[in-house]
């Protein structure tokens, strides 16, 4: 069975959605949905594994510990982001969906 990472229809726009794609010793892939969400004031995360992402839709900012400057991203983009790097999502788009896929590894 094929599946669509664009087809959102189940995920309610109040609450993001994190829904693991494949999971295999050493790697997770996860689709993220993301409707006007950040990370809460103050939160870093500080995840044990390296992540890869890629933007597919919508936009987001995200910031560095180390950084002064929010990266804004847009379709298409894509960042990795070393295992115990502090990071947190600044904003999503508000109105649409912003669409993540992210790779955990390591």
């Amino acid at each position: 069975m094929s599946e669509n990472l664009f087809d959102i229809a189940g995920v309610h726009p109040a609450a993001e959605e994190f829904r693991a794609l494949l999971e295999a010793p050493g790697v997770t892939i996860e689709r993220i949905v993301s409707h006007g969400q950040a990370s809460p004031p103050g939160f870093w995360y500080e995840q044990a594994r390296a992540e890869w992402v890629l933007l597919l839709a919508g936009a987001a900012g995200l910031r560095f510990a180390d950084e002064d400057d929010v990266r804004r991203l847009a379709p298409g983009d894509h960042l990795f982001i070393a295992a115990l790097r502090k990071h947190r999502v600044e904003w999503t788009a508000a109105g649409t969906a912003t669409i993540w896929l992210a790779v955990h590894f390591g």
